[in-house]
């Protein structure tokens, strides 16, 4: 496996340099600002991402205000409670993706968010969260989350500014270049390599899984 600043200068070639390579990285949000994110917009970002899943991301990202009116601005509380009558009304409604297994998501994970609060909150618990441990935190979404497995976990970590890294096609191919995995890691035993590969890069370079993502996924 090669180290950091090997990848890092297989990409700045490939990037034109070093500089211009760095200026196209970006950085999680520091933990007090994730802490500080209201329920309404974790509940959003997973939504957003849940729907976005197999479909056209700009056809969601234009019909997104229709989505935050439907759903009461993503109210976690007023989600938790969606019954038969209201699930009804949103099939039908033209201002969202009438996808009915997707609706119900945000009602299951609005219960997500709010049996978080047990815990501090979905904030402080994912503020908090080391990303030593990432893989575990990936493991939450999918077991308590709804349709929040693979990539659509990784992808609403991301842009809610959590320290992270996406196995998207780019990055897997450069973690099986470097002997890693040697496929999509999916299982228990690849994604453990996968996470102790980061740390490891991490560790040698101090910078965040999402910069180190970003240049795995620039390598290639």
């Amino acid at each position: 496996m090669r180290s950091f600043d090997e990848i890092f200068a297989i990409a700045a070639e490939r990037h034109g340099g070093a500089a211009a390579l760095k200026a196209k990285l970006s950085r999680p949000l520091p933990p007090k600002e994730i802490a500080a994110l209201p329920e309404d917009r974790w509940l959003s970002g997973m939504t957003q991402r849940v729907f976005s899943a197999g479909f056209n991301w700009k056809v969601i990202e234009a019909k997104w205000d229709g989505f935050e009116t439907a759903f009461h601005g993503f109210n976690v509380d007023k989600c938790a409670m969606m019954n038969d009558e209201w699930l009804d009304q949103l099939l039908t409604d033209t201002r969202i993706v009438r996808n009915g297994s997707k609706i119900q998501s945000v009602r299951d994970n609005a219960v997500f968010i709010q049996e978080l609060r047990d815990d501090g909150g979905i904030g402080k618990v994912f503020s908090e969260w080391s990303g030593e441990k990432y893989i575990d935190l990936l493991a939450l979404l999918k077991s308590r989350g709804s349709r929040l497995g693979g990539t659509s976990g990784q992808y609403f970590l991301r842009f809610a500014g959590v320290d992270s890294f996406i196995l998207s096609s780019d990055v897997t191919a450069r973690l099986v270049t470097e002997g890693v995995v040697d496929k999509a890691p999916t299982s228990k035993r690849a994604l453990q390599a996968t996470q102790d590969a980061f740390n490891k890069w991490a560790s040698e370079s101090g910078r965040s899984l999402t910069e180190i993502s970003r240049v795995l996924a620039m390598s290639v």
